[in-house]
C-alpha cells in the first residue's frame, strides 16, 4: 500500500499559541481512506475559536487545523483505489453514513462524523489523510478564472450558507436578509441571487456592502448608520417594491458575531425565517418569546450534507458564484501570522493557505 513521506505543515499545541510547525509521519492510508495532496485550505473563523477562543476541539492538542481542503488524491487505501488521481473537495463534515442520524438524513449531526481540524489533523499541511466517502470530485480541466486552490472555500464558506438556503426553501417569491456580508456571507448573497431571491446585504462595512451590490444585492444596508427601526422600515420598502409573495423574511445571520446575531433576530416580523449561519461563543440575549409571538421559525445548521456539494459546486463553475473577489492566497508557511490577522479581523477576504508542493 502506497504512504506519503516529508509531509508537513501547522499544528495548534495550545490554546493562544500561535502554530508551530511540523513534520507528518508517513501517512498511510486505510483501506476507506485516502491521502490528498493540498491544493489550498481555507482559514475559516472556527479555527480562530480553537485556537485562541478555547472551544475545544473532539481530538486532543496538538493538532493540524484546517477544514477547507481543496486537492489531489496521490495514495488511496484498497478499497479506495478509484479516488487516485482526482481532484477533490473535502467536505468539512463527512458523515459514517450508517447511524440513524445518517440514515434519516441528518448527516450533519452524525456522532460519528470526521471533520478534518477538529477530530483528526486538517488542512494547514502539505497533505492530509481523509475518509474516501463524501468527497466532491472537481471535474478538470476548471473554467478560465478557477484553479483548484480557490475552491477550497466550497468545502464550508460556500456549502454551509448554500445548504441554510436550501433548508429555508429560498426561491423567486422571497426576500432574503443576509446579515454579514464578509466571506460566508459575501457567498450567501451570490447563492440567494442564484436561487431568484430578492436580496438584502447587512454589513458595518462600506467596501462590502458595495461588493455585495456588485453582485446582485437589491438593497446594501449599512447597520452602524441606522437603528433596527430604521433598518426595518428600509427592508419593508424594498420587499414591499420587490412585487415578491412570500410570506415573512428569510433572514441568514452570517457574521458570526454577538451584534449580527441581535440584529438578525430583532428583524424577524411574522411567519418570518431565521438561519444562523455565523458562529460565535459569546452569548447574546435575546427575547425568545419572538419567536413565538411572530410564529417564526429560527434553525441553525452545522455545515452540509456531502450529497449537496455537487450541486453547490455547479453554481461556482457556472460562474453564478464569484470566489475572486472575495478570497486571497498565502503561502502555507504564513500560516501562524494569517490565523491571528483572522482573530484580528484585520483580513479582508477569505484567507487560502497554500503549499508549495500543489500544481
Amino acid at each position: 500500500m502506497a504512504s506519503v513521506r516529508g509531509a508537513h505543515g501547522f499544528q495548534l499545541a495550545a490554546v493562544g499559541a500561535p502554530l508551530q510547525p511540523c513534520q507528518l509521519p508517513a501517512l498511510e492510508p486505510a483501506p476507506e481512506e485516502v491521502i490528498i495532496q493540498v491544493a489550498g485550505c481555507g482559514v475559516c473563523h472556527t479555527d480562530v475559536g480553537y485556537a485562541f477562543d478555547g472551544v475545544p476541539t473532539r481530538h486532543a492538542l496538538p493538532l493540524i487545523l484546517g477544514h477547507e481542503i481543496s486537492g489531489k488524491i496521490v495514495a488511496a487505501g484498497e478499497n479506495s483505489r478509484e479516488w487516485l488521481g482526482q481532484s477533490v473537495i473535502v467536505p468539512a463534515v463527512i458523515p459514517c453514513g450508517q447511524c440513524p442520524a445518517c440514515r434519516q438524513g441528518r448527516e450533519t449531526i452524525c456522532r460519528q462524523q470526521f471533520m478534518p481540524g477538529n477530530d483528526g489533523d486538517g488542512g494547514f499541511a502539505t497533505h492530509v489523510r481523509v475518509p474516501s466517502r463524501g468527497l466532491c470530485p472537481v471535474p478538470e480541466p476548471l473554467p478560465s478564472g478557477l484553479t483548484l486552490e480557490m475552491l477550497s472555500v466550497v468545502a464550508d464558506a460556500v456549502t454551509t450558507p448554500y445548504e441554510a438556503m436550501r433548508r429555508a426553501e429560498l426561491g423567486p417569491d422571497d426576500v432574503a436578509v443576509v446579515v454579514g456580508a464578509g466571506g460566508v456571507g459575501g457567498f450567501g448573497v451570490q447563492i440567494a441571487v442564484a436561487l431568484g431571491a430578492a436580496v438584502v446585504a447587512i454589513d458595518i462595512d462600506r467596501e462590502r456592502l458595495d461588493l455585495a451590490a456588485r453582485h446582485g444585492a437589491g438593497l446594501a444596508l449599512d447597520s452602524s448608520a441606522a437603528d433596527l427601526k430604521g433598518l426595518k422600515t428600509a427592508i419593508r420598502t424594498f420587499s414591499k417594491n420587490s412585487g415578491r409573495k412570500g410570506i415573512g423574511l428569510k433572514i441568514f445571520e452570517m457574521s458570526g458575531t454577538p451584534a449580527g446575531q441581535a440584529t438578525a433576530f430583532g428583524l424577524l416580523d411574522y411567519g418570518a425565517y431565521l438561519a444562523v449561519v455565523g458562529f460565535t461563543p459569546k452569548s447574546v440575549d435575546l427575547r425568545l418569546s419572538n419567536l413565538m409571538a411572530f410564529d417564526a421559525t429560527a434553525r441553525g445548521n452545522w455545515g452540509c450534507p456531502p450529497k449537496e456539494y455537487p450541486a453547490a459546486l455547479k453554481l461556482v463553475l457556472d460562474g453564478k458564484i464569484a470566489l475572486g473577489p472575495y478570497i486571497k492566497t498565502h503561502p502555507l508557511e504564513e500560516a501562524p501570522a494569517v490565523l491571528a490577522a483572522v482573530a484580528r479581523h484585520s483580513v479582508r477576504r477569505r484567507a487560502i493557505l497554500r503549499p508549495n508542493t500543489a500544481s
